[in-house]
């Protein structure tokens, strides 16, 4: 049995998989709720681009719009950039399985950094997500979160590293130091705050 068949099939599951979503839209289901919001931004892209490109494609898939599978939630994320190696998960289907992913990137908005901080951060974790790197253009900082613990609402990652943008991000599970001097920012919003 995978990840993907360990999942609960509930009514909101069933409704998001037939749920047609607008154009410029994107949504997902995070912990039964069904949350849709508009495309990002340039910034929010160029920052995602400019992670991506610094990943090795030999030895990295690294996707973008690709939903994952928590083992045991009723939620199917879409991080802003998922990272796994290659052959970790093969073949066609929407679905990774979060046990194969290496690392999840997610590039806080205006409205998306109570989620971004809370929210997906124990999701991930409670997908034993190896590697979660939160990218804050409004705060001007990285967040890598590591060694994930904990099962629900409860799990959290035990390792927290906050890097300033313009100084580079260890990234030892990837083998790079992510460069962040390209780094866009937006105006500040009030500060988030993780759990």
């Amino acid at each position: 049995m995978t990840a993907v068949d360990e999942r609960p099939i509930t009514r909101a599951a069933k409704t998001f998989e037939d749920l047609d979503v607008p154009e410029g839209f994107k949504a997902e289901l995070l912990r039964g709720d069904i949350v849709m919001m508009a495309g990002p931004d340039r910034v929010h892209n160029r920052i995602v681009q400019t992670v991506q490109d610094q990943i090795p494609h030999d030895r990295w898939d690294r996707l973008q719009t690709q939903d994952i599978a928590i083992p045991n939630e009723e939620s199917e994320p879409q991080p802003d950039l998922v990272v796994l190696e290659r052959g970790a998960a093969e073949g066609p289907g929407r679905l990774i399985p979060a046990p194969a992913v290496t690392l999840v990137l997610e590039v806080v908005s205006r409205t998306s950094g109570d989620r971004d901080y809370g929210e997906k951060c124990s999701m991930y974790a409670a997908g034993r997500v190896p590697a979660y790197l939160i990218i804050d253009p409004m705060e001007q900082l990285c967040m890598l979160l590591t060694e994930p613990a904990g099962e629900g609402e409860s799990a959290d990652y035990q390792v927290e590293r906050i890097t300033d943008f313009g100084d580079s991000v260890p990234l030892d599970m990837l083998g790079i130091k992510l460069d962040t001097s390209e780094f866009e920012t937006l105006p500040a919003v009030r500060r988030r705050r993780r759990r």
